[in-house]
């Protein structure tokens, strides 16, 4: 009961340092979008699918047909490689056109042109290059893009059964076609695209779940079902807008968003659902898709907790249109269409790779020397339960996604090019975004033909400067968007800035879309205790060994907004440590222990308030400290 009322305690002062950001997160993307976008004349060449005969070997496969695995097959196949392309569903698209997510997560790099263009600008050009999309249009141009290139084959109906390895050599993998035909398929090189690393896991790679690489392996983020309606009256939507219904919003010609105030103003029918602000598509029939019921406590790897989440999903969305229609103008005669047959789910495994993305990456707008391609999203870690909204943790300018990440560890003869990459769980909160992801897979295409043509592993490619520079040639050739850059950050070069970059990556501190903290501001006990409550997410070891001390040290702190002191944050500290002392006995104590260095003596060189950047800093010392003890 004590450890949970902790944990109660903890998220609350995360959703407090949140402070609880405005969607902001649309950045530029939504200017000038008052035009219906216009559908391309080259979706009308796309050509019925035909289950075509396979061959015993290709170059390279690819197994998902997301957006990412598409962007993956058509940059092989361009390359020269004899590609495959196998998915499980009867179409392409994925997430976009069956989880039914067609509000487009956009953003600008430093100069203020997309960030990630190549493969994933051709689709979106086909599509009408607007925020928004037609799910129609979306998955013909996903087969257009396939269907245009002669080495590359296309598989549906597609099962994934089993792997075939040499070692720790992927060689091959089996598969269940359409016809129910069991078959082996060998390739010199592998990607995987689907959501959540299905490939990489069964050939052995080592991977982590949720938040389980800070200590929260049991994180779940909201899951969403999406809503379709028809019967929308888009233009009385725009003018209830404008009149800021439920706190307003923003309405163009097809995209709408904000309406934050349903958060509060709609009571679920349900427990463990909520009704967030809305994003919401119109498309080309007159429907509409919404994105905003959140459903939480659903296992995004358990097709059971799927469906589940799936039922509860349709009953809301019943409560949801029922609410519309009696208090939002323009919904009046809403109806339901249908239901998606998928969910969106955030969240599942991480794969770890060569190099994994830090959250500190993300703040520090970080280059790498092997870039193959550009994340600029805000880190959006979303709610996980009805008394949580989530959080922004940064929001970057922009920064590399290195070919590393893309590597798994230990099995060779494999890309990972999906949201499941080779990022820590806070800085795949801006990395998982589909233009991202799409610029990793056109990556991990190109690179999978330029190893086979070199005869050399993805692992030792990863180290070759030279390849990786040809690598990031030909994906220019194919138009992707890379440069090197240097970009300033938030704290950079400050003597406290150590602190910062270790705090964030553990999450224990939150910069928002500002990447501002209160770093001379004072800082309270509550908050201090909080840093010592979430050394938990340091390593298991730290629970088992420190739960008392911890519990002892929440009774030492003030509930309110008192100002810590360096004497209390010391005596905290000892507690903590089951060493309980006090006033300048506790620093002593503190620092005989070894935790204090003369940087944070210098700052601070008598008993008296701290300020953040101060507080930052001491529980950075702890931390480290800590991580050397629980090694």
């Amino acid at each position: 009961m004590k450890n949970k009322k902790i944990l109660i305690l903890c998220l609350a002062l995360v959703i407090v340092i949140a402070l609880l950001f405005p969607l902001k997160k649309l950045y530029n993307q939504l200017r000038n979008q008052d035009k219906p976008a216009e559908s391309s004349k080259e979706l009308t060449t796309v050509k019925p699918y035909k289950h075509p005969e396979l061959k015993e070997s290709y170059d390279v496969v690819v197994v998902g047909g997301e957006p990412e695995g598409v962007a993956a097959a058509v940059a092989a196949a361009r390359s020269g490689s004899k590609t495959l392309l196998i998915e499980h569903r009867d179409g392409l698209g994925g997430l976009f056109t069956y989880g039914m997510l067609n509000f487009l997560d956009l953003s600008q790099d430093k100069k203020g042109a997309p960030a990630n263009t190549g493969i994933f600008s051709e689709w979106h050009k086909l599509v009408g290059n607007q925020t928004g999309f037609d799910i129609k249009e979306g998955k013909l141009a996903f087969l257009k893009l396939v269907q245009d290139e002669p080495n590359l084959t296309l598989s549906l109906k597609t099962q994934l059964v089993d792997v075939v390895k040499k070692q720790n050599q992927l060689t091959g993998i089996k598969i269940k076609d359409a016809q129910g035909q069991e078959k082996t398929i060998e390739a010199k090189a592998f990607i995987d695209s689907t959501q959540d690393a299905d490939l990489a896991v069964k050939a052995g790679a080592p991977y982590f779940e949720g938040g389980e690489d800070i200590g929260l392996k049991d994180r779940k983020m909201a899951v969403t079902l999406m809503i379709h309606l028809k019967g929308v009256d888009w233009e009385e939507m725009r003018k209830a807008a404008a009149k800021g219904l439920f706190g307003g919003g923003n309405v163009r010609a097809t995209v709408g968003w904000g309406f934050t105030g349903l958060h509060t103003a709609y009571k679920p029918t349900l427990e463990n659902t909520r009704l967030r602000g809305l994003n919401i598509v119109k498309q080309k029939d007159g429907t509409v898709f919404i994105n905003a019921l959140q459903i939480f406590g659903i296992d995004g790897l358990d097709p059971k907790s799927k469906q589940k989440a799936i039922e509860i999903g349709k009953q809301e969305t019943k409560g949801v249109v029922e609410f519309l229609q009696k208090n939002f103008p323009g919904f009046e005669k809403a109806e339901i269409v249908d239901y998606p047959n998928e969910l969106y789910v955030r969240e599942t495994r991480h794969i770890k790779a060569e190099y994994a993305v830090k959250m500190s990456d993300v703040w520090e707008n970080r280059d790498q020397w092997d870039s193959i391609g550009f994340g600029a999203y805000p880190s959006d870690v979303q709610a996980t339960s009805p008394q949580d909204y989530g959080y922004v943790m940064a929001a970057p300018v922009q920064y590399a996604i290195p070919f590393r990440s893309l590597v798994p560890q230990e099995i060779d003869g494999l890309l990972v090019a999906s949201k499941a990459s080779g990022y820590s769980s806070l800085a795949a909160g801006s990395a998982r975004v589909v233009p991202t992801g799409m610029s990793a897979g056109q990556a991990a295409g190109v690179a999978a033909s330029l190893a086979i043509k070199n005869d050399i592993s993805f692992r030792d490619m990863s180290k070759d400067k030279k390849l990786i520079e040809t690598l990031r040639d030909q994906l220019e050739d194919q138009g992707a968007k890379l440069y090197h850059f240097d970009i300033k950050y938030n704290y950079q070069g400050e003597w406290y800035y150590p602190a910062v970059q270790k705090l964030l990556n553990y999450g224990a501190v939150v910069g928002g879309y500002e990447n501002t903290l209160p770093v001379d501001k004072p800082f309270s006990e509550k908050f201090f205790f909080y840093f010592l409550a979430n050394t938990k997410r340091i390593s298991p070891v730290v629970e088992q060994k420190y739960t008392n001390g911890i519990m002892a040290v929440k009774d030492l702190a003030a509930e309110d907004d008192t100002p810590i002191t360096r004497n209390k944050a010391a005596q905290m500290i000892m507690t903590y440590f089951g060493e309980p002392a006090t006033g300048d006995q506790a620093w002593e104590a503190l620092m005989k222990k070894g935790i204090v260095n003369d940087t944070f003596t210098k700052h601070v060189k008598e008993d008296r308030e701290l300020k953040g950047k101060e507080a930052y800093y001491l529980a950075y010392l702890m931390y480290q400290y800590i991580e050397k003890e629980t090694k």
